[in-house]
């Protein structure tokens, strides 16, 4: 696993209960602002392995980006079991629920 991958990991794992962080928010944190697709591809390929809270992650405007049928529900579900409040159009406020 590099850096990077790592370091995405490491982030993901520590966005607390209850909170989201955009996919750009983990790559800056992770040390590559730019890397967000990058952060798709550890979510996609590690989430089961290492356990990650995949459903805490949200693009830069608080959007579930996963198709409906194809993960949507699941992460609603989910982010509501936190208490945090997804809208009809699958949006969190990130003023309130974001990192």
């Amino acid at each position: 696993m590099g850096s990077f991958t790592e370091e995405a990991v490491r982030v993901i794992q520590s966005i607390p209960y209850g909170k989201v962080m955009t996919y750009g928010q983990v790559a800056a944190l992770a040390g590559n602002p730019r890397a967000a697709r990058q952060v798709v591809r550890v979510l996609h390929t590690m989430s089961r392995k290492e356990g990650l809270p995949w459903h805490r992650v949200v693009n830069r405007k608080g959007e579930i980006r996963l198709p409906h049928g194809q993960g949507f529900e699941e992460q609603q579900v989910f982010l509501e079991a936190e208490g945090i409040e997804v809208d009809s159009q699958g949006r969190v406020d990130l003023s309130h629920y974001g990192v």
